[in-house]
C-alpha cells in the first residue's frame, strides 16, 4: 500500500511539475521574444514615456503592447508579476528528486563504482552538489567576466563540464544527468528569487516614489533573465534524459552532456537574433549538424571492456537463467521486487527473445551498470559481460534511438 501511496505522490508532482515548468519556460520565451521585438514608438508616445512598442493579433483580437522607459503616468492598480511560475517549478522538482532519488536512494542514486556507494552519503553529496553549485554561479555572476558576454559563457561551460564529470563520479549515470539539469534549474530558480524579483520590486518603489530607479539593478535583472533564456534547452534535455540509457549510459556520458547543453544554447541563440531583425541561419544550421555530429561520434566510440570480443557467445540456456535471476523480478507480468506494481516503461522480459525484442534498450542499461538497478540482484562482471556479448551477437546496438 505504501509503494501505491509513493507512486501515485510521484505521479502528482511530476504533472504539477511539468505543468509549472511549461508556463514558466512559456513566460520566460514570451518576454525575452517580446522585448527583442520591441520596435521605436511613433513621437506621441514617445511623450508619454513609452520606450517601444509591438503590434500583435493572437485568439481572434490585435494587442497592442508598449514598454515603458520609466512608468505610465499613472501606476495601475494590478500590476502582474510573474515568479510563482519559477518557484513552483523548483519546488516541485525538489520534491520529486526527493521522492524518487532520496526515498529510493539505493535503487536509484548509487552508482556502481561511485565515490559514495551508501544512500545517505549519496544523498549528502546531492544536497552539497546542488548547493555548492548555486553559490559557484552567484560567484561568479559576481566577477568582471559578468560584463564580458563571451568570456563569461565560456567560464560557464567550463564550469557545467567540470560539474557533469563530477556528478558521474558521484552518483548513478540517470541520477548524474539529473542532477547537473537540477543544478542548473537552482541556477535559474535563484536568478528569479535573488535578481530579477528584488530588482522589480525596487524599480517599481523608485518610480512610484518618483525616484530614479537604479539602472545597474535593472541591467542585472535583465541579464539574469537572458541567462534563464539560454539555460532553459538544456534544463529540458537533462530532465528527458532519464528515458535514453544510451545517453547518460555513455563511457564518456558527461562530455556528451556537456556537448549538446552547448549545441542547445547556441541553437537558442539563432532565435534571439531573429528577434532583433538579425536572420543567421548558419547560427542554427551550425547547431543541428553539430548535434548530428555528437550523436555520430558518441554511437561509434569504443563500448568499453564489456563488449570484449575474445568472449565466447553465451549458450540460450545460460543467458534465460540470467534473465530470469536478474531481469524478471522487476520486468515481469508479475513483478516480485518491491516498489513495482508493473513492468517498468512496459518493458517485459522473462525470456532471451523478449530481452532481444529490447536489446537496443537494454544493451547500455546493463553495458553502463545501470541495470539491474542498483544491482541488487547481485549481477558480476562475468555475467553484464556475457549478457552483453550475447545482445551484441543478435544484432543489437547502442545506436539506435528507440
Amino acid at each position: 500500500m505504501e509503494t501505491v501511496l509513493i507512486d501515485w505522490l510521484n505521479l502528482a508532482v511530476r504533472w504539477f511539475h511539468v505543468v509549472a515548468g511549461i508556463a514558466w519556460i512559456g513566460a520566460s520565451f514570451y518576454f525575452i521574444w517580446l522585448d527583442l521585438n520591441l520596435r521605436e514608438p511613433p513621437e506621441w508616445k514617445r511623450t508619454k514615456g513609452i520606450k517601444g512598442d509591438l503590434w500583435a493579433i493572437h485568439g481572434g483580437g490585435i494587442y497592442e503592447i508598449g514598454k515603458y522607459r520609466l512608468r505610465p503616468e499613472t501606476m495601475p492598480e494590478k500590476l502582474h508579476w510573474f515568479k510563482w511560475e519559477a518557484y513552483s517549478t523548483w519546488l516541485s522538482g525538489t520534491l520529486l528528486l526527493i521522492l524518487l532519488y532520496y526515498v529510493q536512494a539505493r535503487t536509484y542514486l548509487v552508482g556502481p563504482d561511485a565515490w559514495v556507494d551508501t544512500p545517505g552519503a549519496a544523498i549528502a553529496a546531492s544536497v552539497l552538489f546542488i548547493a555548492l553549485g548555486q553559490l559557484s554561479y552567484e560567484a561568479l555572476l559576481r566577477t568582471p567576466l559578468v560584463k564580458k558576454g563571451w568570456a563569461f559563457a565560456v567560464a560557464l561551460v567550463l564550469f557545467i563540464t567540470l560539474a557533469s564529470w563530477l556528478a558521474q563520479q558521484l552518483f548513478s549515470g540517470r541520477a548524474a544527468y539529473l542532477h547537473v539539469g537540477a543544478m542548473i534549474a537552482t541556477w535559474m530558480a535563484g536568478n528569479v528569487f535573488w535578481g530579477i524579483i528584488p530588482a522589480q520590486k525596487s524599480f517599481v518603489a523608485a518610480v512610484s516614489e518618483g525616484r530614479e530607479p537604479d539602472p545597474a539593478k535593472a541591467q542585472f535583472a535583465k541579464l539574469r533573465s537572458t541567462h534563464n533564456n539560454y539555460l532553459t534547452l538544456p534544463v529540458i534535455f537533462c530532465m528527458i534524459s532519464n528515458h535514453y540509457p544510451f545517453l547518460y549510459g555513455h563511457p564518456q556520458a558527461w562530455l556528451v552532456l556537456s556537448a549538446v547543453g552547448i549545441l542547445l544554447a547556441w541553437g537558442r541563440h539563432y532565435f534571439n537574433l531573429k528577434h532583433q531583425g538579425q536572420h543567421r541561419p548558419a547560427v542554427l544550421i551550425s547547431s543541428a549538424a553539430g548535434l548530428v555530429f555528437v550523436a555520430v561520434l558518441a554511437s561509434w566510440s569504443d563500448a568499453g571492456p564489456s563488449a570484449n570480443a575474445s568472449v565466447p557467445v553465451p549458450e540460450h540456456e545460460q543467458i534465460q537463467t540470467l534473465v530470469t535471476r536478474h531481469c524478471a523480478n522487476c520486468h515481469g507480468w508479475n513483478p516480485v521486487q518491491p516498489g513495482f506494481q508493473a513492468a517498468p516503461a512496459g518493458l517485459v522480459i522473462e525470456s532471451p527473445e523478449q530481452l532481444i525484442a529490447h536489446g537496443n534498450l537494454a544493451l547500455p542499461a546493463i553495458q553502463s551498470e545501470y541495470m539491474p538497478l542498483g544491482n541488487m540482484t547481485g549481477l558480476t562482471d562475468q555475467e553484464r559481460t556475457a549478457l552483453v556479448v550475447w545482445l551484441r551477437a543478435q544484432g543489437a546496438t547502442t545506436g539506435e534511438l528507440q
